[in-house]
């Protein structure tokens, strides 16, 4: 027997569906992703903390789930919507599926709702903040209040809430089809060290660098340029991130002094935005974020 849900949106729109995770009430950004594949991948990315994400593609969860293919170490997103949920997947890799990993770890979502029509709002309006709720008892007007009392993403510092608690060590490199995820490669093997800052890192950036010849060194979000400068890196990298980089004044103050220090430093998404903030620039909000991948 299905379960009822309800997405609701800030400007009044409503959409009933079918519950594909579990039974409860979540709030944040609604966006959406056009990327045809890699849900998981976009299900476990730190970038989505706060965020409900729309798939524009229609059919997700056709490939089932695996350990290898997350990005960090749980489902990092508020809330997940889709079209539709295939009763059948189909993957030698597959170990769950979607909607039993989505209940195991306590995410709401919705399917059987017109995605398209969602887009539409979302593109033409701008990200808007929502309430998504499943269960057998679904109050459409308390939905539509949490959805309008939920602050938004402006000024909001996440960086810190989805960061690592400690410094750590990575060397393992990138998946490859004739032998999975490899074993860490030597240290000693690797002829540059790198200090990445973790905003909300995705596991597959570090293991590109460590492709490319690198080990790494994986620090808090907070940690004092003096703490890298002792390091003796080679290189900084500041990783991506959800949330606000104004709000993030500590990550600003670090990069200033490590940009003063003189050492190779760049970085993606949130970092890339920091070290703007960094070097003199403004950031500002976009209507919608460009969510989506290079490759079906």
């Amino acid at each position: 027997m299905s379960t009822l849900a309800l997405l609701a949106l800030e400007d009044g729109s409503l959409f009933w569906g079918q519950s594909i995770g579990s039974v409860g009430r979540s709030v944040g950004e609604v966006v959406f992703n056009t990327a045809m594949t890699g849900y998981q991948e976009i299900l476990t990315d730190p970038s989505y903390a706060r965020q409900m994400v729309t798939l524009t593609y229609p059919h997700i969860g056709n490939t089932g789930i695996n350990t290898e293919d997350e990005e960090s170490s749980k489902i990092q997103c508020a809330g997940l919507i889709i079209r539709d949920l295939p009763r059948r997947l189909s993957s030698y890799r597959s170990k769950q599926s979607l909607g039993d990993y989505l209940c195991s770890q306590d995410v709401v979502a919705i399917a059987e709702i017109d995605t398209r029509r969602l887009t539409r709002i979302l593109r033409e309006k701008g990200a808007q903040n929502g309430c998504l709720a499943a269960g057998e008892q679904i109050d459409e007007n308390a939905a539509l209040k949490a959805a309008r009392a939920f602050p938004g993403l402006k000024g909001m510092d996440l960086a810190k809430e989805v960061t690592t608690a400690e410094h750590y060590e990575w060397l393992q490199g990138s998946w490859k089809l004739d032998g999975g995820l490899p074993e860490p490669v030597s240290a000693a093997a690797q002829p540059y060290h790198v200090v990445a800052y973790d905003y909300g890192v995705k596991r597959n950036i570090l293991r590109m660098l460590v492709d490319r010849g690198c080990r790494l060194t994986v620090i808090p979000a907070q940690t004092p340029a003096d703490e890298v400068l002792a390091l003796n890196p080679d290189g900084v990298f500041l990783s991506n991130g959800p949330g606000d980089p104004e709000p993030c004044d500590y990550a600003v103050a670090a990069i200033k002094q490590i940009i003063d220090a003189g050492l190779p430093i760049f970085g993606i998404c949130l970092g890339h935005q920091l070290l703007s903030l960094a070097s003199g620039a403004q950031t500002v909000k976009m209507k919608f974020g460009h969510h989506g991948a290079n490759h079906p």
